[in-house]
């Protein structure tokens, strides 16, 4: 297993370091300022030259895999329904593409609403590990692989959801051992149960133990707040913006600073598209 940790071999392959005090600078990070929401509103209308492919056929990974992949322009993340864009009402619209658009990354998306570490989703395309072993990062060498998962876990046996979070580090880490592994853990919703935070911290303690290097962004913890859809769970579009940006944030607090324009440029976006359910 290649160690994170090593700044002098992760610059020697080119790909973003951890800088002693990043954790600290993420933990950090200020509210919502009123230049950030402008940017956000901003980034609900953004028509980038970029190519995003809703539900890739046959080839539109392949063409990522054969491009030249420099520094750290070539991105995978996969994870339940705030991936796929429920709330915005679009895959287009989600957190996932936008913060791609953003960085300027080759990027491939894999999102199925209620996937969770354990759960399979409503399409079965879950769970995470799945996910992951479909998008062929050995293949793909990817610098940075983002895991959205938790919430659909919620209620589920906390050594199951811990064994499954290993599992999916692992899968990783032996694939894809060049990449940096964040995990955007369980959203707060209207639930306060002992329950959901248990879930989350299961999560979080088990990521820690399986790579001691990697970037937790933990919007239950972190009382991350963003216009919300009528379930009062999933982000409007400008909360995907917003959450967009607050991850982009966290991961240039890591150095996973965006790649240079006219690097990245193809998004591959197999997301399923569901609307949220109403409140009762």
């Amino acid at each position: 297993m290649v160690r994170r940790g090593v700044a002098l071999i992760l610059v020697a392959v080119g790909l973003p370091v951890l800088l002693p005090g990043a954790a600290a600078q993420a933990a950090a990070l200020p509210p919502w300022s009123q230049a950030e929401l402008g940017i956000a509103r901003t980034l609900t209308g953004f028509a980038p030259e970029r190519q995003h492919v809703p539900r890739p056929p046959a080839g539109c990974e392949a063409r990522i895999e054969a491009g030249p992949g420099r520094g750290g322009s070539r991105v995978t993340i996969v994870g339940a329904s705030f991936t796929a864009g429920v709330g915005a009402g679009n895959p287009d619209r989600s957190w996932a593409v936008l913060l791609a658009r953003m960085e300027h990354w080759d990027a491939v998306i894999y999102g199925d609403p209620g996937a969770g570490y354990v759960r399979p989703g409503v399409r079965h395309q879950g769970p995470v590990a799945h996910e992951l072993a479909r998008v062929g990062l050995r293949a793909l060498r990817p610098a940075l692989v983002i895991i959205q998962a938790g919430h659909n876990d919620i209620g589920e046996p906390l050594p199951v959801v811990q064994s499954r979070v290993a599992q999916a580090i692992a899968l990783i880490q032996t694939e894809a051992p060049q990449a940096r592994i964040a995990l955007l853990t369980v959203f707060p919703g209207r639930s306060h149960a002992p329950r959901v935070y248990q879930t989350d911290q299961a999560i979080v303690t088990a990521a820690q133990a399986a790579d001691p290097g990697v970037i937790i962004m933990d919007p239950l913890t972190g009382h991350w707040s963003f216009p919300r859809a009528r379930d009062r769970l999933h982000p409007t579009v400008t909360g995907d913006a917003q959450i967009a940006l607050k991850v982009a944030g966290i991961l240039r607090a890591y150095e996973l600073v965006p790649a240079p324009a006219g690097d990245g440029g193809l998004i591959c976006d197999t997301a399923i598209a569901v609307p949220p359910p109403q409140p009762r």
